[in-house]
């Protein structure tokens, strides 16, 4: 059988049931003639020396003692025990750190049944006070072990974080511990921050959550991270990119005043790691991350960073855009319209100039994208808005081919409009009573300017007699009977333009009004000087009929008591005239 090798470190229990270090070597396991069977073997990695010589069997020692359970919590006492030295705690998590990696051997069902073990005596809640140690070799190691439960049960340490979350602050849940493991990494080139964000982004990851009949992982767990998480990983990038921690500068291309972030080489990439989990939980989350953009307004902050002095970093900001746009959904793309965020990524291509770099190629490409998946109301924004400063682009016809798509658009909604019949147009944009009276008073004046024209509508002769009032044979007779009369009282063109009539049975002028339509012109009568005491004076409408040498005007007969009582019996019916 060959041997299988792994490097470990060999502890031994003393008399005062602490443990000794003896060194660090390597694990094998075969067959020993003198114990008669399959034994472990650790050999010393500097000389060779054995370390450790034991047959495998339920009854020996370290058998016992991975099983017993007593052992193990007092081991995580001592190590999450404020009294315990540094030096002794270190050598506990270390401990661990090998226990977990020697577990790596072991049978899937032995693996499983050790991490249960481990879970079930407090190993996350121990691992929670020693990652917020300042030891560095601590933490080190802790984040070693927590890696291991994160890849053996990803579920299982989701289930201890929200069930944690009902009884403790959001400042001392684990998974916060990890977030600020990562924020505040000390290490030049991040080291453990990768490793943390990682874990962090297994965590969040609903490709491996778990859905059954009575519950959903992901709606629980993510309605966790986005209430009491989220906050404590954007804060670095909220604090980064606000206003009193930024400058102002005015940027090529723009008319307004764009915020230049100052930031060292190792906050931008704690930002870019931030910026990356963010573009993640884009892609992956739905309606919670866009809510959280939608209230933070995240993107305008992200986009702060298109500033940035340092070029990845301003390029992780761009992705986070691009996984934006990428998604085609409008409600982001009325947030990007209308907090007119286009502008910081437009000024950062016009300040990279002609340089044909990375970041030259980014930008033109998120525009392309737009271009061929015809987003429409994207691209009419950037048309309208910023074709002026992109129109001088032309070794790509990116942005050419943009106003192409938008004056395309343009003509079909033109030709839809036209093909929609006149009446349905006319009904569709009618115009109020207020615009019509005016019409009509323009068209009145209009015909009044004209020299030596009379214009008036002509009464239909196909009008039913029941248009006209009842009384229309008794009018007639009055008419002849004062045809003489009227003759002496022919109408008289008024300074307004109107004709007046005066009639010698009247007692004295009265106003005389009469609405029409558009077609129709009514003989008007000037305000009188009278004060309207006498109660039989009337108002006279007069209906013109023109024709083409003479003016024939029509007037109603003078009120009687008679037809009073007329009226108030029967209301009488208004003449109607012709259009």
């Amino acid at each position: 059988m060959s041997d299988t090798r792994r490097r470990v470190k060999v502890y031994t229990l003393n008399e005062d049931r602490q443990w000794d270090d003896r060194g660090t070597g390597h694990v094998s396991s075969t067959y020993v003639e003198e114990l008669k069977g399959m034994s472990l073997l650790v050999r010393a990695e500097s000389d060779g020396s054995l370390l450790l010589e034991s047959k495998i069997n339920p009854n020996t020692a370290y058998q016992k003692q991975q099983e017993d359970e007593k052992f193990l919590s007092e081991v995580f006492a001592q190590l999450t025990d404020e009294a315990t030295d540094d030096g002794k705690r270190r050598e506990l998590v270390n401990f661990f750190k090998e226990f977990c990696a020697f577990s790596q051997t072991l049978q899937p069902q032995n693996r499983d049944a050790f991490f249960k073990t481990l879970a079930k005596l407090g190993i996350l809640p121990a691992l929670e006070i020693v990652m917020g140690m300042d030891d560095l070799q601590v933490r080190s190691a802790a984040t070693d072990i927590f890696s291991y439960l994160v890849e053996f049960s990803p579920s299982m340490v989701r289930e201890f974080v929200m069930q944690e979350a009902q009884q403790s602050d959001d400042d001392i849940l684990l998974i916060n511990v990890v977030i600020e493991q990562m924020i505040c990494d000390t290490d030049p080139e991040l080291g453990g921050a990768v490793q943390l964000m990682g874990l962090l982004r297994t965590l969040i990851d609903p490709e491996n959550m778990l859905a059954t009949t009575n519950k959903t992982e992901k709606s629980e767990f993510l309605n966790f991270f986005y209430n009491h998480c989220m906050h404590v990983l954007t804060a670095p990038l909220l604090t980064n990119t606000s206003e009193d921690k930024c400058e102002k500068d005015n940027i090529v291309g723009s008319n307004k005043n764009s915020t230049i972030c100052p930031d060292n080489y190792q906050t931008a990439q704690l930002l870019a790691l931030i910026l990356e989990l963010l573009t993640f939980c884009v892609e992956h989350h739905t309606y919670h991350i866009k809510n959280y953009i939608m209230n933070k307004d995240l993107l305008r902050r992200v986009l702060v960073l298109m500033n940035s002095k340092h070029t990845f970093l301003a390029l992780c900001a761009l992705r986070f855009m691009r996984r934006i746009i990428g998604l085609k959904d409008e409600f982001y793309n009325r947030y990007i319209t209308k907090g007119n965020l286009f502008e910081p990524v437009i000024n950062a291509l016009l300040d990279n100039g002609t340089r044909y770099n990375l970041l030259n190629s980014a930008v033109i490409e998120l525009f392309e994208f737009i271009r061929v998946e015809d987003i429409k109301s994207l691209t009419t924004h950037i048309v309208e808005n910023f074709y002026k400063a992109l129109e001088s682009i032309e070794y790509v016809q990116t942005f050419k081919g943009l106003k192409t798509k938008y004056e395309q658009e343009k003509d079909r909604q033109n030709q839809k409009l036209n093909s929609v019949p006149s009446i349905l147009r006319s009904n569709r944009f009618r115009r109020d009573a207020k615009a019509l009276e005016e019409d009509e008073e323009m068209w009145f004046n209009e015909d009044e300017e004209e020299e030596g024209k009379t214009v008036v509508a002509p009464v239909e002769k196909s009008k039913a007699e029941d248009d006209f009032p009842d009384s229309y044979e008794k009018f007639m007779e009055t008419k002849k009977a004062k045809e003489s009369e009227d003759k002496e009282n022919l109408p008289k063109r008024t300074s307004s333009g109107g004709f007046k009539f005066t009639f010698s049975h009247s007692t004295s002028a009265a106003n005389g009004t009469n609405s029409t339509n558009s077609k129709s012109v009514v003989a008007q009568t000037p305000p009188a000087s009278s004060n309207g005491s006498s109660s039989k004076t009337t108002n006279l409408a007069t209906s013109v009929t023109a024709t083409k040498g003479s003016l024939v005007g029509l007037v109603d007969y003078p009120d009687d008591e008679e037809e009073d009582e007329e009226e108030e019996t029967s209301p009488r019916k208004r003449p109607r005239l012709g259009s």
